[in-house]
C-alpha cells in the first residue's frame, strides 16, 4: 500500500535495555517543507530515548538526533522531543506489531538480533 500514500515512514527499531534507538526512513509525494530539504521526497531522520512498557503501552521519551545519535539542534526535518506513544497489538518471540496513538498506523517489527541486558548496580 505505500504506492497508494502521499507519505509514508518505514521504522528501524533499536531496543536496549533501557534505550530505543529510531531510524526512520521517510518518503513523501507532497513537498510540504523548504526545497533544500526536500531531497527528492527520501530522507532519514533519526532519535534516541528510553522507553517503559506499561500495560499493553510503549511509551518513549526522547530527543531527534543527527545519524551520529548526538542531540539535533537545528537544521531540515524534525527537532527537538521524540514522543510516541504505541499500543502493543501483538507480540510473539520474533515480532512485534505496534499501533500508534496518533494515527493508529501499524509497525510492523521483526527480531533480528537478541540482546542481554545485565543490570548496573546501584550504589547503597
Amino acid at each position: 500500500m505505500q504506492d497508494a500514500l502521499l507519505q509514508y515512514t518505514l521504522h528501524q527499531l533499536k531496543f536496549t535495555c533501557d534505550s530505543i534507538y529510531a531510524t526512520m526512513h521517510v518518503s513523501t509525494k507532497v513537498r510540504n517543507i523548504a526545497d533544500s530539504c526536500y531531497n527528492g521526497g527520501q530522507w532519514t531522520e533519526y532519535a534516541k530515548g528510553v522507553y517503559v512498557v506499561r500495560g499493553d503501552s510503549l511509551i518513549v521519551d526522547g530527543l531527534y538526533t543527527k545519524s551520529d545519535w548526538k542531540q539535533k539542534i537545528s537544521g531540515c526535518y524534525r527537532i527537538g522531543q521524540y514522543l510516541p506513544r504505541f499500543k502493543i497489538a501483538r507480540h510473539s518471540a520474533d515480532s512485534l506489531i505496534l499501533e500508534s496513538r496518533y494515527d493508529q498506523r501499524l509497525l510492523r517489527l521483526r527480531k533480528t538480533a537478541d540482546i542481554t541486558c545485565v543490570p548496573k548496580k546501584r550504589w547503597e
